[in-house]
């Protein structure tokens, strides 16, 4: 498996906002962690139903989100990779975001097992 051009693949899914396409690259046994939540992880969502309601409703809430000036880097021998962003968009209400971030992706059999997002906190 290329980790590196299956980050390119992912983000492009994700810029394309194709729900199916992004989950075809996940594990049934997927799990996501998000920053925000009130555990030490954020909040955590497990298996590819909930990982996939997570995400429609990130399209919801920024209609318009784009990841840009990706960058990926892989640990082949760990199976796993990180993509770095920049996420733009306007929230439904016109509020503008920007805001830099990065996913750490664990893979099994060639696909995601684990999704970990982190991003800077704006004030």
């Amino acid at each position: 498996m290329d980790i590196r051009s299956t980050l390119s693949e992912l983000c492009e899914a994700f810029n394309a906002h194709d729900l199916d396409r992004i989950m075809a690259f996940f594990a049934d046994d997927c799990v996501l962690e998000m920053p925000r939540g009130s555990n030490p992880w954020g909040s955590r969502l497990e298996g590819k139903a909930d990982v996939r309601a997570a995400l429609a409703s990130r399209f919801e809430g920024l209609p318009d989100v784009h990841y840009g000036n990706d960058e990926h880097f892989v640990d082949s021998a760990a199976n796993t990779g990180m993509s770095k962003w920049l996420l733009t968009g306007t929230t439904r209400e016109g509020v503008k975001k920007q805001v830099h971030g990065c996913d750490f992706y664990t893979f099994r059999d060639g696909k995601v097992i684990r999704k970990d997002s982190y991003w800077k906190i704006v004030e």
